[in-house]
C-alpha cells in the first residue's frame, strides 16, 4: 500500500477501504507518513468528503491510535455529554449532579480550557479544596457509590487526533465535516462512554456559524456514534449570544447552583433540561424525552440535584458549604457597571467578542501557560430582546484591576441597542439519527 495512491484515490472521489484508513492513521501516528502527504489527503477529504462508513472507520482508527478508557467496572449505562464550545456554557456543572440524582452514572473526564473562561475543571477549582487528581480506582468507586465523579484527562488518548488537528490548523482544512466529526467523536469514544449526547452550537460564538452547518455536523457525529455502537443524540443550540448571564469561573459556579435550585437563567435551564433528557433517555431510565424531562424537573424541585452537587464537591475534597454560601467563592475586588448610552432594545450581543472581554480580565487562557483568575468575569444584566433605559447597567464587570477601559470599550463595541428585537431561538433541533 502506498500513501500516494491513497491520496490520488480520495482526490478522484473514490472510497477509502477500512484497511486503507487504518494504514494511513497508523502510519501517520508512527511518523512513517510525512506531514506533506497527510496534508494532501486532508485537502482531498476537504473537497471530496467521506461517506458514513469512511467517517466511522476514520474515527475508530483515531481511537485505536492510543489508549482507551475502560469504564466496564462502573455499573449502568455511562452517558457522556460534549459541547462544541461557547461563551457562558455552564451546562456540565448543572447536568452532572442533575442526571446523577436520577441514579445514572456520570463518569466525566474533563480538561482545562483555552479561551474565554476555563474548562469544567477550572470552574470546579473555584471551589476551595476541589481536586480532580484522583486514581482510576477512586474514580470508579465514587461513580459506583454516588453516581458522579470528574477526573482530569490523562494517558495517551487519541494521539493521531492531536497530530492531525495541529496539521489541519495550518493547512486550511479545519472546516471539514468528516474531519471535525471524527476528531470530536474519537475523543468521546476513547473516554469509554456507552452513549453520547452532543450540544452542537451555532451562531457568532460558535465554531459552526450557520444552523445548516451545525445540523450537518450534528448528523455526521450522531451517525458516527450509532455506526460504532454508541447510542448518540444531539441538540442544536444557539450561541449568537452568551448562554445564561455569567461569564467567568466562580460566577458560573454560582449560576450553576442557582440553576440547580430552579432560580437560574431560563435559557441555561431550558438547554440543560433538553440535554439532560437525552442523557436520561439513552441511559434507559425513561421511555420518552418528555418523561425524562419531567424526572429531571422533579429532582430540581425536590432538592435532590442540589444535594447531589454537595455530595460530589465533598467527595473530591471541596467545601460543600459554598452551595449554601456562594459568597465563599473567589470574589473580585472591583464591581464596575457598564451603563447603556441610549434607550431602546438590546438587538445584538456578539458572543465571542464578549467572551474575549472576559478573557482580557483574566477569566480565560490566551495560551496554555496563562494563569486564570477564578474571581473575575462579566455578569450580563440584559439579553437580546430586553428593553433598556439610558444609564441602566448592561453588564457588571467583576475585576481585580481598577482600570478596565479596554474591557468597557470591547463591551460597547459588541452590544448593540436598536428599536426592536426578538430573543433568538435557543434550540433549533434535535438529531437522533
Amino acid at each position: 500500500m502506498r500513501m500516494v495512491d491513497l491520496i490520488a484515490k480520495k482526490r478522484d472521489g473514490q472510497e477509502l477501504l477500512t484497511e486503507e484508513i487504518n494504514f494511513i492513521i497508523e502510519g501517520y501516528t508512527k511518523d512513517e507518513i510525512p506531514d506533506y502527504q497527510m496534508s494532501a489527503l486532508a485537502m482531498a477529504i476537504y473537497f471530496q468528503d467521506m461517506n458514513e462508513r469512511e467517517r466511522a472507520d476514520l474515527t475508530m482508527a483515531i481511537v485505536n491510535s492510543g489508549d482507551t478508557i475502560d469504564l466496564s467496572d462502573i455499573e449502568g449505562v455511562k452517558v457522556d455529554k460534549h459541547s462544541t464550545g461557547g461563551v457562558g456554557d455552564t451546562t456540565t456543572l448543572v447536568l452532572a449532579p442533575l442526571v446523577a440524582a436520577l441514579d445514572i452514572p456520570v463518569a466525566k473526564m474533563s480538561g482545562r480550557g483555552l479561551g474565554h473562561t476555563g474548562g469544567t475543571i477550572d470552574k470546579l477549582e473555584a471551589i476551595a479544596g476541589f481536586h480532580v487528581e484522583i486514581s482510576k480506582e477512586e474514580f470508579v468507586n465514587l461513580v459506583n457509590k454516588d453516581k458522579i465523579a470528574v477526573i482530569g484527562q490523562s494517558g495517551n488518548l487519541t494521539p493521531a487526533d492531536k497530530k492531525l488537528y495541529a496539521l489541519r490548523d495550518v493547512t486550511a482544512t479545519v472546516n471539514s465535516i468528516p474531519l471535525i466529526a471524527s476528531s470530536i467523536m474519537s475523543k468521546k469514544i476513547a473516554a469509554g462512554a456507552d452513549a453520547i449526547v452532543l450540544d452542537v452550537k451555532t451562531g457568532a460564538g460558535a465554531f459552526m456559524k450557520t444552523v445548516e452547518d451545525a445540523k450537518e455536523l450534528a448528523h455526521a457525529m450522531v451517525s458516527i456514534g450509532n455506526n460504532v455502537g454508541r447510542k448518540t443524540m444531539a441538540v442544536i443550540s444557539d450561541m449568537s449570544q452568551p448562554l445564561g448571564f455569567a461569564i467567568g469561573n466562580s460566577l458560573e459556579v454560582k449560576e450553576a447552583i442557582d440553576t440547580l435550585q430552579g432560580k437560574g437563567p431560563k435559557d441555561l435551564e431550558q438547554l440543560c433540561l433538553a440535554l439532560g433528557s437525552q442523557m436520561v433517555f439513552l441511559a434507559n431510565k425513561a421511555s420518552s424525552l418528555e418523561e425524562a424531562e419531567a424526572m429531571l424537573k422533579e429532582v430540581m424541585t425536590n432538592g435532590k440535584a442540589l444535594t447531589k452537587f454537595k455530595e460530589f464537591i465533598a467527595n473530591q475534597g471541596g467545601d460543600p458549604s459554598v452551595v449554601d454560601h456562594p459568597e465563599k467563592l473567589p470574589q473580585a475586588s472591583y464591581l464596575i457597571e457598564v451603563p447603556a448610552k441610549q434607550d431602546g432594545v438590546v438587538a445584538e450581543i456578539v458572543a465571542d467578542e464578549i467572551g474575549t472581554a472576559a478573557m482580557l480580565l483574566g477569566a480565560g487562557r490566551a495560551t496554555k501557560e496563562s494563569t486564570i483568575d477564578l474571581a473575575v468575569g462579566l455578569m450580563l444584566n440584559k439579553k437580546v430582546g430586553d428593553s433598556v433605559k439610558v444609564g441602566e447597567s448592561l453588564v457588571t464587570i467583576h475585576a481585580n484591576r481598577e482600570n478596565v477601559n479596554d474591557v468597557i470599550a470591547k463591551i460597547y463595541e459588541n452590544i448593540r441597542i436598536g428599536d426592536h428585537s426578538e430573543p433568538p431561538v435557543l434550540i433549533y433541533g434535535i438529531v437522533t439519527e
